[in-house]
């Protein structure tokens, strides 16, 4: 998994949903899914943060004023939704990596937070995500993968 250099604050190229108060903070290359996957997310119940910039300050994600509420959906416009000022990351999901199966625990350099790779457009994708933040915020236990040993890292 590439690994991006540590940044305490600033902006990213990336998308931000929350579940419950917890950010998803997905990124990946230009056209990788970023905002389908957000899109995806939000119909199944998460509140967009942010899409196409993420404001990072340490853990805590928002959005730029100018983009606040905005999500692209490819293939019907720019629209404005609901959305949630901010949201500390608990987990980072990067798109255009491969999947593997039973991924090595890592942290995202940026919020500290569990990072995996997942594919967007695989099966069960949302679901995935969903039991990973549920891992990390404590309502599930790891037990082997990306989260393994998070009291320790």
């Amino acid at each position: 998994m590439s690994v991006p250099p540590s940044l305490s604050e600033g902006s990213v190229h990336a998308s931000c949903v929350a579940w419950n108060g917890a950010g998803v903070l997905i990124s990946g290359p230009s056209g990788s899914g970023k905002s389908e996957l957000a899109l995806r997310l939000m119909d199944a119940g998460f509140d967009l943060v942010a899409d196409d910039r993420v404001l990072l300050d340490g853990a805590v994600a928002s959005a730029p004023a100018r983009l606040a509420g905005l999500i692209e959906v490819r293939g019907v416009g720019i629209l404005r939704t609901p959305f949630v000022t901010k949201a500390p990351v608990s987990l980072r999901v990067c798109l255009g990596q491969g999947q593997p199966r039973l991924p090595e625990a890592c942290r995202d350099p940026w919020t500290g937070a569990v990072m995996l790779s997942l594919e967007p457009g695989f099966p069960g994708t949302v679901a995935r995500i969903r039991a990973a933040l549920k891992a990390c915020c404590g309502s599930y236990e790891w037990v082997t993968g990306a989260g393994e040993n998070v009291e320790e890292m």
